[in-house]
């Protein structure tokens, strides 16, 4: 979740929400990527479809059943659907997104054998958000 963190300040050093992402499998970071929505003008390219891309790339193939996403907001549910179709192994996320997090939706936008864990480094997560948005605001 550092290295998640870490792609987060980045994005907000660009002016771009704060989110980061990484893919590791087998103890390695495959893929990884920061909200670049206001970058490239694509209201698509958040971090988590970012770093899949990378992953599997890196991979050379559209699976990630056995790769964990560590992001540090809740994914939406478009990156939810998204990590569907990747069959992604496992997600870990810091803070909830209570207004447009995936967990809002039933039944589940995750794939069934998707492991879902949330509120790691949950604090550090929304500050970063927090602080963002308040910034913005003045």
């Amino acid at each position: 979740m550092q290295e998640a963190l870490k792609e987060a300040r980045a994005a907000a050093a660009e002016g771009e929400v704060p989110i980061g992402a990484v893919v590791v499998c087998k103890g390695r970071i495959i893929g990884k990527g920061h909200n670049l929505t206001e970058t490239l003008h694509d209201p698509t390219a958040h971090a988590e479809m970012i770093a899949i891309t990378a992953a599997t790339e890196a991979l050379g193939g559209k699976y990630l059943n056995d790769a964990t996403l560590y992001v540090t907001v809740e994914p939406c549910p478009m990156c939810a659907a998204a990590l569907n179709w990747a069959q992604i192994g496992r997600i870990v996320y810091g803070a909830g997104d209570p207004k447009r997090g995936a967990s809002l939706y039933s039944p589940s936008l995750h794939h069934p054998r998707t492991q879902v864990e949330g509120g790691i480094l949950a604090d550090d997560c929304s500050t970063l958000m927090l602080d963002f948005f308040r910034d913005k605001r003045q």
